[in-house]
């Protein structure tokens, strides 16, 4: 099992923006603040167009992750990213806590954020990204059920794509148990290629890291990948209303001319990335 890149290319890359806007703090932190909406207007008006634009500049076409909420408040925004060439992948109605819901609920949603896809920019999505990057023991089954190609939610490696496992019993004595592989290709995510946990400040706290330390981290793991991984696929994700603040957009850009600077480095869509994955022959 493998992607088969291009000809001439070493490792893939995909700056996969997740375009939350007001649905992450109504959603995940459950607040109607004024203030806090007015960081995810940010991310839709300012920071989305200048990540489009730094998108443009270095000639990348990636992935954007969008809850429905988003489509529905901000239309002119979203057509941008539609317009300009870029993959839009499920990510939520309302940036719901996924873990959080029963069966029947979650299976709603699904269908619900779905049919808005086709109505709001004519376009079924191949993939998901759960809000928050969590998932429930049924989520994998539901997006199966619902005819997607693939997720970016889990964490089950680093550098290459696979078919993900639920574990089906807990038993702190005996060891875990799997259930059989998903047919859904899994394109992992990390907390450490997160703009949101490292750059944004939330409610107060003084926990963001310097720019430097960031872009050094992000640096380091490329160079893994590079160096050690041939063949693989790295997913970063980003965050407009965070990675399009202007100091932070400054360091995302001296990333990518770093990453550019490297032979053989690819940045795919995720589902251009699925397209090239082989499984072997059963």
């Amino acid at each position: 099992m493998a992607l088969q890149l291009p000809e001439g290319k070493r490792l893939a890359i995909s700056l996969s923006p997740d375009f939350d806007a007001h649905s992450v703090w109504m959603g995940t932190f459950r607040t109607s603040s004024q203030t806090a909406l007015s960081r995810g207007e940010f991310g839709a008006e300012v920071g989305g167009p200048r990540l489009l634009d730094t998108f443009d500049r270095y000639g990348i076409t990636t992935t954007w992750c969008i809850p429905t909420h988003t489509m529905q408040t901000f239309p002119d925004a979203v057509a941008s990213v539609v317009d300009r060439g870029h993959e839009i992948a499920a990510h939520g109605v309302y940036h719901e806590y996924v873990p959080k819901l029963e069966l029947d609920e979650e299976r709603r949603l699904m269908e619900l954020q779905l049919k808005l896809h086709e109505e709001l920019i004519g376009l079924r999505p191949r993939g998901y990204r759960s809000p928050a990057l969590d998932v429930t023991d049924n989520t994998l089954a539901v997006l199966h059920e619902f005819g997607l190609e693939w997720d970016s939610s889990l964490m089950g490696r680093d550098f290459e794509p696979y078919h993900p496992r639920m574990v089906t019993v807990i038993d702190r004595e005996a060891g875990n148990q799997f259930g059989e592989p998903s047919p859904l290709l899994e394109f992992p995510v990390s907390w450490g290629l997160d703009d949101f946990p490292e750059l944004e400040m939330i409610n107060g706290n003084a926990t963001q890291q310097a720019n430097a330390v960031v872009l050094q981290r992000w640096k380091d793991a490329f160079d893994f990948a590079y160096e050690r991984c041939p063949g693989g696929m790295m997913t970063w994700t980003l965050h407009p209303q965070t990675i399009g603040r202007s100091h932070n957009l400054l360091m995302l850009e001296q990333f990518i001319e770093y990453v550019q600077s490297h032979d053989g480095v690819w940045f795919p869509t995720i589902s251009e990335a699925a397209d090239a994955w082989v499984d072997p022959v059963s």
